[in-house]
């Protein structure tokens, strides 16, 4: 028997970081939120998430990544029971160490 896989795409858009007085923060978390519930909802078993916010945006990159980190730790402790899979994509070195960082504590 033949396994099929489905993939299933799901852009978010991130804030425009705007000096931090804009409710910028939540509404980056919410970003990771609802991915993670659209995903979970759909069976999705792994997805990727490159970094929200940080580039044309100009969200800070050790805010945002702390931010992405600690969503999906804190959603796959609570709801994550079908998400066997997360990968963070780095795009620029500065973003990888940053999340190599993070993921090591």
């Amino acid at each position: 028997m033949e396994r099929y896989t489905r993939r299933v795409e799901n852009h978010t858009v991130g804030p425009v970081w705007r000096g931090g007085y804009k409710n910028e923060e939540e509404l980056l978390r919410s970003c990771y939120r609802n991915s993670l519930k659209l995903a979970v909802e759909n069976n999705i078993e792994s997805m990727a998430f490159p970094n929200i916010s940080t580039g044309v945006y100009c969200f800070p990159k050790e805010l945002a990544a702390k931010i992405a980190v600690d969503e999906v730790s804190s959603f796959l402790l609570e709801n994550g029971h079908n998400l066997k899979k997360i990968v963070f994509v780095c795009f620029e070195p500065v973003n990888y160490s940053i999340y190599q960082d993070l993921l090591e504590k």
